[in-house]
């Protein structure tokens, strides 16, 4: 069976791989050692930089910073049809210094072109940008729009944006404008009501509570209804939360609608139609729980696979998406519904709008 894997970190060396691509007077400050990272460190210590334990790239790290490892341990190993590169470098981490962070984003953007969607035809990419100036990102998106293989605009969930926001519509605009669909991951940067927890255990616990916020702000702001053919992922955050959010919604919808006028459907209709969800990291249930969570949901449709690779909970395709699941959802789930997502060989699914409706 074929296999698409939707969430994929290739990473670099270090930062002054992005010196070459750097315009003045930053090339200057990174050469020179002068970076001092994002606003907010990973405060946890943990084996392997929180990655698998044979990952070990050329310069020694324990990052995948060379194509031969990851496709020798990912892309030939499982035999996948395409891999999408999401990166672990999200300069929307940084807040303060704009034009930096916008500056390293294209120098980001250009690294990956040269030293990874050129080396493989199965690579596809997501554009980085620095989400916290919206012109400019749109910008950025409008640049990187042009090669064929940039199939995303990545939005990283920190703990002070809510996409939902009036003020990042010009990112949804470019996206939209230029056939893109818009990835959401969770980062460093991401946190629970009361912070990132005393212990890694306690922050891992706490992924899906930074990404439940982003679906409510996007459909209670009228992003989904305002760009009516735009398409939203979610990777890296599980999928077993989203029927309480649907339901939570609709319920929340129906007695106060009068705020918020421009929703013109169900936020659970918005989401089967235009979300879809990574699967990773997989909770270890049975093919009658998966299939009774896909019933709360409504459909087979929202759910597209993704290993996470290089991460300690690598999703083995083998092994995460149970075999007794039935033929066509088992499936979709490996590579049809992100076929049918990223348009890939020959499909082409057209998102209902209010327009055609």
């Amino acid at each position: 069976m074929r296999i698409i894997d939707t969430d994929v970190h290739e990473s670099f060396s270090s930062i002054k791989d992005l010196v070459p691509y750097l315009p003045e007077p930053y090339k200057s400050w990174i050469a020179n050692g002068a970076w001092r990272g994002f606003s907010q460190p990973f405060a946890y210590t943990s084996p392997g930089l929180g990655n698998r334990a044979d990952v070990r790239s050329a310069d020694g790290s324990a990052s995948v910073s060379d194509y031969s490892l990851m496709r020798r341990q990912l892309l030939d190993e499982y035999d996948l049809s395409h891999a999408v590169l999401t990166g672990y470098f999200y300069p929307t981490g940084l807040k303060l210094q704009y034009g930096l962070a916008t500056a390293l984003a294209a120098a980001y953007n250009d690294y990956v072109v040269e030293h990874w969607l050129s080396k493989d035809e199965r690579f596809l990419g997501s554009i980085q940008i620095n989400a916290r100036d919206p012109e400019a990102a749109a910008r950025e998106i409008d640049r990187m729009a042009a090669h064929p293989k940039m199939r995303q605009v990545m939005l990283p969930v920190v703990d002070d944006i809510a996409y939902g926001h009036p003020m990042y519509r010009p990112i949804f605009e470019a996206a939209e404008r230029n056939r893109l669909m818009v990835a959401f991951h969770h980062t460093t940067f991401a946190q629970g009501p009361y912070g990132m927890g005393l212990h890694y255990m306690e922050r891992h616990c706490l992924i899906p509570i930074s990404l439940m916020p982003q679906v409510i702000s996007l459909v209670c702001n009228g992003v989904f209804d305002a760009y009516p053919n735009l398409r939203f992922i979610i990777l890296e955050g599980g999928f077993s939360w989203l029927p309480h959010v649907m339901w939570r919604m609709d319920r929340e919808y129906r007695q106060g609608r009068v705020e918020v006028p421009w929703l013109k459907k169900l936020p659970s209709q918005h989401c089967r139609e235009r979300l879809r969800l990574s699967t990773q990291p997989t909770e270890d249930i049975s093919s009658e729980d998966w299939m009774k969570l896909i019933d709360l949901m409504g459909t087979d449709d929202i759910l597209v696979f993704s290993t996470d690779y290089p991460h300690f909970d690598f999703d083995d395709p083998n092994a995460a998406i149970p075999k007794l699941l039935p033929p066509t959802t088992r499936e979709k789930i490996l590579w049809r519904n992100a076929a049918e997502f990223y348009e890939l060989g020959g499909h082409n699914k057209k998102i209902p709008s209010e327009a055609a409706e």
